[in-house]
């Protein structure tokens, strides 16, 4: 596949911040060890009600050490082994000794139906699982299946060995004893930066998952590049909620706090994520746009139900017209929003899907500092973001330092796939040329699906994915994602879903329909409508006003309604495909 683009030059994010180089997770550790070892690596909560535990980067890396010697001891090195748990401690460690010296590590989607992880864990060829609780059941069905090559299931919460299965805290100790006895398999192991170390498994939101080969290289390349363009420093504390096996969390909102010295600490879960930030005096947080936009939403709503709507606004004004002239008063303006966050809030990122620019404005307003990033598992995973010096609001920001990006057969106003190329772009899909020939071009541009354009400044606007687009009879190009970010922008619209539906007129046309997902409460306490029929006649009024903004042709002629959720994957991607059989 040959590429034709656009041959412009592309300006890239300056680096912000001094970093210290290193190649890989190993050095990562080694250089944690020596510049933050007494500093504290994760919060915990205990039995005791405001009480917590700290576990410092010396004890930690100490735990990573002992673990990677046991592994080696019991026959693992060079072997590829799977983690699967809810986001915790015990993940990291499993993750960090694989890949700093036993061998690949193989993170799998903790939501996967039990067939499916079946179906990873035979892909990937692991030999042992490192897994929670949660997965005893399907670990011991496992462990009866000639499929798979599993000869160690390691199980994090058991304290000792049974039934074939292994402790990880036993693993740990029986580490520590090997070292004292100085065994140094795993401490002096060397690291190829250029082989495949990480197998992870794309969230197959059109087809089956691919497995994406990633080396040290591309995940460091990424993390430098995080690095030099964000300013975290040893005193923030990350509050880890995206799933710890997608990479946009492992690489940003994991391994970065680590070679920064940061603290990490894990929400137990979306409905206590507000009081997991007070508590843990969450200071940053990398999350998919629709949890900041449901938190956002949320902050307005208390404002309202305080009758201080009036107050807040006017104080916006003063602010925004004091930033005018460089005078910052944010912080002391709006003191009380920002300790109903728990005080020490000052950094949001958002990735994985577009995000309301209105919310992204809006929190930055607050004195948070709110961005937005763009990647894929593929790319490990950043390509372009905003940091503090690059902000558009609705843009994704400027390519990132190592990445040189283009436009791949443009249209007439410039728009058309997004490609790149990079030291974090993958080494290819796992035993799967033909799918790597179609990513990768001959020429080593890495084809990312999505459709974009840069502005005359260089900063990247996406509008769409190049397979979800919708083609008109007359030819023009209707891109979902565009009308979804406005009709989620209605009061009461929790999400939706365009699509396209053969006209029952002219059945090579189709008609353009939404589903809405509403929300009860404020049909209910704002708008006094209970019954789905009128709350459909109010939306559909909406929408029609939608449909005013827009030229005919992205005209919405169709509506249905519900409160059932949308299909999505772990990072809340509407599974799109899915999503067209249900309706």
């Amino acid at each position: 596949m040959k590429s034709k683009f656009d041959d412009r030059v592309h300006k890239q994010c300056k680096a912000i911040t001094e970093i210290d180089p290193i190649s890989n997770l190993k050095e990562l550790l080694a250089n944690t060890r020596k510049k933050y070892g007494n500093e504290n690596a994760f919060i915990f909560k205990t039995k005791e009600e405001g009480k917590f535990k700290y576990l410092t980067y010396n004890d930690y890396i100490d735990e990573i050490e002992a673990l990677g010697t046991a592994l080696i001891n019991v026959g693992l090195k060079g072997k590829r082994i799977a983690v699967i748990s809810e986001n915790r401690y015990e993940w990291t460690l499993g993750y960090l000794a694989t890949v700093t010296g036993v061998g690949v590590v193989v993170p799998l989607d903790k939501s996967l139906p039990e067939n499916e992880l079946r179906s990873s864990i035979e892909r990937s060829e692991a030999e042992a699982v490192i897994y929670s609780k949660k997965y005893e059941d399907i670990m011991s069905s496992l462990n009866n299946n000639p499929n798979n090559k599993v000869k160690y299931y390691i199980s994090m919460d058991k304290e000792k060995s049974e039934d074939g299965m292994y402790s990880l805290r036993e693993l740990i100790n029986s580490g520590k004893d090997l070292i004292k006895n100085n065994d140094r398999s795993f401490i002096d192991c060397k690291i190829d930066n250029e082989a495949m170390s990480i197998m992870l498994f794309t969230s197959g939101t059109t087809a089956q998952s691919k497995a994406v080969a990633l080396s040290h290289r591309n995940i460091i390349s990424n993390l430098m590049d995080i690095a030099s363009t964000f300013d975290i420093t040893k005193d923030d504390t990350f509050l880890s909620f995206l799933p710890l096996h997608h990479v946009f969390e492992c690489t940003v909102g994991f391994l970065y706090p680590i070679y920064r010295g940061g603290h990490i600490a894990y929400c137990e879960g979306i409905r206590h994520i507000a009081q997991n930030i007070k508590e843990y005096k969450v200071s940053a947080m990398i999350s998919v746009p629709l949890l900041f936009e449901s938190m956002y939403k949320q902050l307005w709503k208390t404002i309202e139900k305080q009758g201080k709507t009036k107050k807040v606004k006017f104080g916006l004004k003063i602010s925004n017209f004091l930033m005018k002239f460089g005078i910052d008063i944010r912080r002391k303006m709006f003191k009380e929003i920002l300790d109903s966050l728990g005080g020490r809030v000052r950094l949001f990122v958002a990735g994985a899907a577009a995000f309301d620019k209105d919310v992204e404005k809006g929190f930055n307003e607050f004195g948070i500092a709110t961005f937005q990033g763009y990647g894929l598992t593929e790319t490990s995973p950043v390509i372009a973001a905003e940091h503090p010096t690059v902000v558009k609001y609705g843009s994704i920001g400027m390519l990132f330092p190592s990445v040189q990006g283009k436009i791949f057969e443009p249209d007439e106003n410039g728009m058309g796939e997004l490609i790149v190329k990079a030291p974090s772009v993958m080494m290819g899909y796992y035993n799967n040329e033909e799918a790597t020939k179609e990513a990768i071009d001959e020429d080593g541009w890495f084809h990312t699906g999505d459709l974009a354009y840069f502005d005359k400044d260089d900063y990247i606007f996406i509008t769409g994915r190049k397979k979800s687009v919708i083609v008109l009879k007359n030819g023009k190009n209707v891109f979902p994602e565009e009308l979804e970010s406005v009709i989620n922008q209605i009061e009461g619209v929790k999400e939706s879903f365009v699509y396209g539906r053969p006209d029952k007129d002219d059945e090579i046309d189709l008609k353009l329909n939404v589903k809405i997902v509403y929300d009860k409460d404020i049909m209910k306490d704002k708008f006094g409508l209970e019954d789905e029929e009128s709350i459909k006649e109010k939306l559909w009024k909406d929408v029609k006003d939608v449909n005013k903004t827009m030229p005919t042709y992205k005209y919405i002629k169709g509506i249905s309604v519900t409160t059932e959720e949308l299909i999505k994957t772990t990072t809340l991607k509407i599974k799109r495909f899915e999503e067209i059989k249900r309706v």
